[in-house]
């Protein structure tokens, strides 16, 4: 709830904030233009619904913000964050002056504060306090898109939007900017006539000597508060560690022997932090992004359940039972965990999509494909040769297995490895991997005809599909760390493409990986084949060029 008043109170300041852009790029019109679009936006804001909406707002939001640097329990923070909370504490004691000098001042002392008014400020009376205001809506605005960017980055649709927001982010500063500029040296024309002069204070009511000089003394008295917030805030973190660690310490536990040990009540995200151990955290521990997510292991039957919020997060992953959020799980006791993400992990990790990396058990189709009699091939050719060809045939096997809705899962030498159904399910796992075998088919056609010229004869290759239950998970080391499979299914699709060479054929399928896309294969002739591992022999459909499967994967 907490987390949702400092979301809704920030963009209603954000819309504050663009509604005063708005104003300032309509001097690029007119100093008259900018003062009617200031007559109707602060006739909204300075309305009673407007100031029940916009004092409070800003007050929960610097409130909140100062609870949120309280309740952290570690303040080593992505440098993003860092920045956005140093520029939101920058920006009350930079903005009072403004509020006294507009909002404070005429409830107090009648000022009849205008467009004019506050340009007669900055350009001719106090141009320190005009810069001051450039580096204020400057600091408001990037401290609004940075929330806002880490915000939307999570929505579906915001990869699509994000140039066109960044570009409006670029240019309605720009363009206000301008305006300001525009309608000041306007100002500076009309303040050389006298007469226009005494017309306009006479029309403002401005303040007296004395009453302005009391606005900025409380200006000066602002830049002392936030400074004695903050200390506050900080001292408070000191006296709750005190009383934390002597309730106990806790230890959690990481791969290859690393450890935290923190007081009780933290967090594994800020137990990571507090230690110095990587750990991916894109929403920055707000428990959106579920990109911190951990294995439990010992210790695991002591961690308290997750909240309805978190359920939520993980259920949209489909994360295993054994999986929590790492910025929500306090464990009361020790435990062992292993971040499931790098730390480098990106937004598109955040997605709603079925958690395979931590390991999961699947039905899927799996397809093979090695290139015949290359070794042979390329002896007579020079090494950059054989690097051209090959990276042509992966260009046009990968774009094949990606067109279809694949997943590539590596390349070993000449042979590719791909997955399909992981998400769709098995059936349409196997139409979309036969709509690979046959695109690769004309792939390669294409490509022979390309390369004729740098080939003594054509490329060929063989492929094995076959389908069934795997397990998916992410394996390897570092780096080399990605999402593949392992199980029978595998080995089995990988005998099938090494069958294709012993049968003189272009594709040799299972006739399970035909009945699941609903293939009419009885023009494919039918073997059976001894798959080692296996009691029974393997029925297969054998088809001499994959071209001739039919679009679509399945049907006649």
């Amino acid at each position: 709830m907490l987390r949702k008043i400092r979301l809704y109170s920030g963009l209603l300041l954000f819309l504050y904030v663009v509604t005063h852009f708005l104003n300032h790029a309509a001097g690029l019109f007119s100093l008259e233009a900018a003062e009617q679009v200031r007559v109707y936006i602060g006739g909204f804001w300075r309305s009673w619904p407007g100031t029940l909406l916009l004092y409070p707002a800003l007050l929960l939001h610097l409130l909140l913000a100062l609870y949120g640097l309280y309740a952290r329990r570690s303040l080593r923070l992505p440098r993003w964050e860092a920045l956005q909370i140093t520029l939101g504490l920058l920006l009350p004691p930079l903005l009072a002056i403004h509020i006294l000098g507009t909002r404070i001042a005429h409830e107090l002392y009648g000022l009849n504060d205008s467009y004019y008014s506050v340009l007669l400020v900055y350009f001719e009376f106090n141009p320190a306090s005009g810069i001051r205001q450039v580096f204020v809506v400057l600091i408001a605005w990037l401290h609004g898109c940075l929330g806002l960017h880490h915000w939307l980055r999570f929505k579906p649709g915001y990869l699509r939007a994000k140039p066109y927001a960044f570009a409006t982010a670029l240019l309605l500063p720009v363009f206000a900017l301008m305006g300001v500029w525009v309608a000041g040296r306007d100002i500076q024309y009309l303040v050389q006539d006298p007469a226009w002069l005494e017309a306009t204070m006479l029309r403002i009511a401005a303040p007296s000597d004395a009453e302005v000089a009391f606005l900025y003394a409380l200006d000066r008295a602002s830049w002392f508060v936030m400074p004695l917030l903050v200390a506050f805030v900080l001292f408070a973190r000191v006296l709750r560690s005190w009383y934390q660690r002597r309730m106990g310490i806790i230890s959690v536990r990481y791969p290859d022997g690393r450890r935290a040990n923190v007081p009780r009540g933290t967090s594994v995200l800020e137990a990571s932090r507090f230690a110095g151990i990587p750990h991916a955290s894109v929403c920055g521990g707000r428990g959106r992004c579920s990109t911190c997510r951990v294995r439990l292991g010992r210790g695991a039957q002591a961690v308290p359940p997750p909240s309805e919020a978190e359920r939520k997060v993980l259920a949209r992953v489909g994360a295993a039972p054994n999986v929590r959020l790492a910025c929500q799980l306090v464990p009361t006791a020790e435990l062992s965990v292993v971040p499931l993400l790098p730390e480098n992990a990106s937004p598109a990790h955040a997605l709603a999509r079925p958690d395979f990396h931590g390991g999961m058990e699947r039905d899927i189709a799996v397809l093979f494909a090695d290139l015949r009699g290359f070794t042979s091939l390329s002896e007579d050719k020079l090494p950059y040769d054989v690097v051209f060809i090959l990276n042509r045939y992966f260009a046009a096997m990968g774009s094949a297995v990606e067109e279809t809705g694949g997943h590539l899962d590596k390349f070993v030498g000449d042979g590719v490895m791909a997955l399909f159904g992981i998400e769709k399910g098995i059936a349409e796992g196997c139409r979309d991997a036969l709509t690979a075998a046959r695109l690769m088919a004309e792939r390669l056609r294409e490509l022979n005809d390309n390369l004729q010229h740098d080939l003594t004869e054509p490329l060929r290759v063989g492929i094995g599909i076959h389908a069934g239950p795997v397990i998916l998970g992410a394996m390897g080391y570092g780096p080399a760390q990605a999402l593949t499979a392992i199980g029978d299914t595998v080995n089995t699709a990988s005998r099938l493409e090494s069958s294709a060479k012993d049968f003189g054929v272009q594709l040799v399928i299972s006739e399970w990986v035909a009945g699941q896309a609903e293939l009419s294969a009885e023009d494919f002739p039918r073997r059976e084949i001894s798959i080692r591992g296996r009691a029974q022999p393997l029925a297969v459909r054998l088809i001499e060029n994959a071209v001739r499967l039919p679009r679509g994967g399945g049907g006649k």
